[in-house]
């Protein structure tokens, strides 16, 4: 199975311990004030378990977006 590109927009920026934490995800803040996180996911569970994460350290989730190899 193919891993599945996805961006994961949430509110606000990210302390560097979390960014650390993201190995192998593109982080970049937007202008809104949001921050973008893109990276591959191999499962569901995977994601499942990084949204967990991101709901344990009260990180507000703004969006789930799969994106296609061309616009990753």
């Amino acid at each position: 199975m193919n891993d599945q590109i996805v961006e994961i927009v949430v509110g606000g920026p990210l302390d560097p311990e979390l960014i650390a934490a993201l190995d192998g995800f593109e982080i970049a803040p937007a202008a809104d004030g949001c921050t973008s996180m893109v990276g591959a996911i191999p499962d569901q569970a995977k994601l499942l378990g990084l949204i967990e994460m991101l709901d344990e350290r009260h990180v507000d989730v703004v969006s789930v977006n799969f994106l296609t190899d061309d616009a990753a």
